[in-house]
């Protein structure tokens, strides 16, 4: 009696044995039904890319053919659970297509699904696997009747080349190498922008708060030494440093509100951008559609880049009127800022968008500009939901191990130390 192997870490089958075990047999029932799953598939694709290729020049071609292709993204979904059940591949599932503009839903979708690599690659896939499923059909039925002794060691060979042809056009090992690469870049991009706001910081309260606190320190020494020869020059001298004490601490709590502002901790995006609208000097309606709150970060992120986008709009745009709309589409929170100002704006134009879309790149975001000359300017932006609950959760564990990890070290110390003061 033989056991059942297991598939190893690093998807090799175990080695074929002259009498087929339990894996060998998955293995012979995968390579049987590559021919009829192979015909449908090809059938399919040939019938719905051709027909949308043909019909290109027409109304209907395009959208034929991005359905066309949304097939085959299923289709390769199907044979990577194949792969996996049968084969034991480990193959990660691409990440699905996003779209980033609501008002332009239809063409967005149209432009995404007919760029779509993942869907091309399945096409691609379909198209090679008709003539390797008939010639692993035909050799795996013939070494079934004729070959039995030879029946593993065929079926292992062919199985081999059925994993490699999965991992080469199904898996997403491009798309991940890319994405790596996107966020190594941006784990810069957030170094840098960190270090800003620490020397923007620095400034603020440099050439603001800190000058009025030491004119406000000389005035009070001043007025002390009036207090004796000069009370009416002292009392002035103190009602002008109280003065000071207000604009300072006005000052401080500006910089507070740049750094992370409390109405936002307190009542969330919709009292927060509905504050930064009222001190807007045009005429602004917000609108927020969340189901909850996201993750501290991604709401910071959100409420800073609709206060910049206000500002712009006060500074750049003459608009008479503007909008802000939230809301949450699938796993990503949207928000889009439009003016009926006079347009021409740019990335490049020192209005800081260029800094925006950076900073929200960095997250996994996105950011899109509309603006044609004459208006109106439109700004999407995209970032990743995250649930806030789950946050606190993942913050909370991870301070408790810092704590677990701290009182294992200190523990550590204590006893080297004795084992010193012993020796």
């Amino acid at each position: 009696m033989t056991m059942s192997p297991t598939v190893p870490d690093n998807d090799r089958p175990p080695p074929a044995r002259l009498i087929p075990d339990p894996w060998t047999w998955k293995e012979i029932g995968h390579l049987l039904a590559n021919l009829p799953l192979t015909i449908v598939w090809f059938v399919y694709t040939v019938f719905m890319i051709g027909v949308g290729v043909a019909l290109a020049v027409t109304v209907i071609g395009l959208p034929l053919l991005a359905v066309g292709l949304h097939g085959a993204r299923l289709i390769g979904k199907a044979e990577r659970g194949r792969a996996r059940a049968m084969l034991g591949v480990s193959v990660d599932e691409p990440s699905p297509m996003e779209l980033s503009r609501r008002d332009k839903g239809f063409f967005a979708w149209l432009w995404s699904s007919l760029k779509d690599p993942v869907g091309w690659r399945a096409v691609l896939y379909s198209f090679v696997r008709l003539p390797w499923g008939v010639l692993t059909f035909a050799v795996t039925l013939v070494s079934f009747l004729v070959l039995w002794p030879l029946l593993p060691h065929i079926t292992r060979l062919l199985s081999n080349g059925d994993r490699a042809m999965v991992r080469a056009l199904l898996s997403p090992s491009d798309e991940l190498e890319r994405r790596i690469a996107e966020l190594e870049s941006d784990r810069g991009v957030v170094v840098d922008t960190a270090a800003a706001d620490l020397r923007r910081i620095e400034r603020d309260l440099h050439d603001g708060a800190q000058a009025r606190l030491v004119a406000l320190a000389m005035g009070l020494g001043l007025a002390k030494e009036k207090l004796t020869d000069d009370p009416e020059a002292a009392a002035r001298m103190v009602d002008e440093a109280h003065g000071e004490v207000k604009v300072a601490l006005q000052e401080l709590r500006d910089l507070a509100r740049g750094i992370h502002p409390a109405v936002l901790t307190d009542r969330g995006l919709d009292a927060a951008l509905s504050a930064i609208a009222s001190r807007c000097t045009v005429p602004v309606t917000v609108g927020v559609d969340l189901p909850g709150r996201p993750a501290e970060a991604i709401e910071g992120i959100a409420y800073f880049t609709v206060s910049e986008l206000l500002q712009n709009v006060s500074k750049h745009s003459a608009a008479r009127s503007a909008s802000v709309e939230v809301w949450r589409s699938g796993d990503r929170l949207l928000l889009q800022v439009t003016d009926d100002g006079r347009g021409g704006a740019r990335m490049d134009g020192g209005t800081g968008m260029a800094g925006l879309a950076e900073r929200l790149g960095a997250v996994d975001g996105l950011f899109v500009l509309d603006s044609p000359v004459g208006g109106p300017t439109t700004v999407t932006a995209e970032l990743p939901w995250r649930d806030r609950e789950r946050t606190h959760a993942q913050t909370h564990e991870q301070k408790r191990e810092q704590t677990r990890e701290e009182k294992r070290e200190q523990k550590r110390e204590q006893r080297r130390e004795r084992t010193r003061v012993r020796e």
